[in-house]
């Protein structure tokens, strides 16, 4: 296994990269083994006003630039994305930790994001009103203005790549915050936007300490439209920065995912696929099925066979090929995990699998409690770890109140052969997206989003094109 870090990390200002040159530097670790692999600068006031009026006067130019010229740099990134795919992946896995197919995965999806949004570019319409002779009313549909995008380090790729693509199709510049964490995978998907040819000013990259750049950014007339993807107290102190502005906002913000699993399910399938699906990013995942609901026939024959999977998940470095869960993104997760399980299991839960951190790096275990109380912590506060909860019910309606008690809306699941109950179950749970015996909730031409304190606005999808959008309707007489 080879696990040099090779990584240029640099901030992206007006098309020049910005290296240390006297800026204070963060220490960029690997969570397998929780030692530092290199030093990130981090921007200076200066620098994010030097990005602030480079994203303006990028608006300028890349608004006015023909949309078929806007789609083919796009698409020459996704390809380059593509091209340079594996080394991506293995930045993404020493940096992040998830196995090195999941990060594969992760770049793929982050190309065909940017293809997608340079073919939908094209078909922005508009309206023409019905109007008497002589007169004209026409509705546009216009770029809203620079944005200032904010991502996280769980999907550090794809979540850039989810902001940058449509803003960049509709022609919006931005500036990007991606993670501290993760900069090396953030700046290499950077470089495939420059090596495409877009211009300088149109996109910038930066990094520093979270609060600080937000403030600033935030704080300028030259942003004019905030999307931010992470945890709900964040989104919830980036809404009142942008309320002095009247910024335009989209929040994708934390999930509590309940899985509703019925009696009438192919039980071995549904847990083949909900085992991977829990420990995928060793469970760092905003979607991630975390509160399982099960019918009280198959109750215990499900905790049973998914503690027999989960004991059979293999935990280790990310770039070793048979790996299947990787360790926890940063020093913080182990000991939050194991406060949660330590609360549950004095609560009454069992632990079926699992239960402990690692010997070293930032490890887990893969973790199954069952019989867990609603009043366990775990069960009211997302884990955003390798644990999952289980608790019987009885009746529908018992299901549905069970997944709606939280104050989360992110995303929801259900496994039934039941399509009268799989419809109602659509349209009864409380979540911006719902799963009905499947996972595959986050594609590019889908909305992706939350209500309730999980968020509002969509990324993905038309809708996620028209966030970045303004409306004007132009009369003539």
């Amino acid at each position: 296994m080879t696990t040099g870090y090779d990584a240029d990390l640099a901030l992206l200002i007006n098309g020049s990269w910005k290296l240390g040159e006297g800026r204070d530097l963060f220490p960029v670790v690997d969570p397998a083994k929780g030692e530092t692999i290199a030093e990130l600068p981090l921007a200076s006031p200066a620098d994010l006003d030097e990005a602030l009026d480079a994203a303006d006067k990028g608006f300028v130019l890349w608004r006015a630039t023909p949309v078929e010229q806007r789609a083919a740099i796009l698409h020459k990134a996704a390809a380059l994305i593509r091209e340079r795919a594996d080394a991506i992946a293995r930045l993404l896995t020493q940096e992040q930790g998830k196995p090195l197919v999941e990060a594969k995965g992760e770049v793929a999806g982050s190309a065909q994001l940017f293809d997608w949004c340079a073919e939908e570019a094209s078909r922005i319409y508009g309206r023409v009103l019905v109007r008497p002779s002589g007169q004209r009313a026409m509705v546009l549909k216009q770029p809203v203005g620079p944005v200032a995008a904010f991502s996280p380090w769980n999907f550090p790729v794809y979540l850039m790549a989810k902001k940058l693509a449509p803003a960049l199709a509709v022609g919006c510049s931005v500036i990007a915050k991606p993670p501290e964490e993760t900069p090396g995978s953030c700046g290499a998907l950077m470089r495939c936007l420059t090596d495409a040819g877009l211009p300088a000013g149109v996109a910038q990259m930066v990094h520093g300490v979270p609060d600080e750049v937000s403030r600033h950014l935030l704080g300028s007339p030259v942003i004019r439209k905030v999307s931010f993807t992470g945890s709900t107290p964040v989104g919830r102190h980036l809404m009142r920065l942008a309320a002095d502005g009247l910024k335009r906002i989209t929040m994708e913000l934390g999930g509590h995912a309940p899985v509703l699993v019925f009696e009438d399910c192919d039980l071995d399938k549904t847990l083949d696929m909900v085992v991977p699906q829990k420990f995928r990013n060793a469970g760092q995942v905003c979607v991630s099925p975390t509160r399982f609901y099960v019918q009280a026939g198959i109750y215990e024959r499900f905790v049973e066979g998914f503690a027999a999977r989960t004991a059979q998940v293999k935990t280790g470095h990310g770039l070793e090929a048979d790996t299947r869960m990787g360790p926890l993104a940063n020093v913080r997760r182990p000991d939050a995990i194991s406060a949660l399980v330590e609360d549950a299991a004095a609560k009454g839960a069992r632990v079926l699998a699992g239960g402990h951190r690692g010997n070293q790096g930032f490890f887990f275990q893969p973790t199954l409690l069952a019989d867990v109380p609603d009043h366990a912590d775990i069960m009211n506060n997302e884990p955003f770890g390798p644990v999952a909860v289980a608790a019987p019910f009885t009746t529908l309606d018992d299901a549905i109140a069970k997944a709606n008690r939280l104050p989360y809306g992110l995303a929801a699941f259900a496994f039934t052969e039941n399509m009268r109950q799989a419809n109602l179950l659509g349209d009864a749970v409380e979540s911006g997206m719902v799963g009905i015996n499947t996972f595959a909730i986050s594609v590019a031409d889908a909305p992706f989003g939350g209500i309730k304190d999980s968020g509002f606005g969509s990324e993905g999808g038309i809708e996620g094109m028209e966030s970045y959008l303004a409306t004007k309707a132009i009369h003539t007489a």
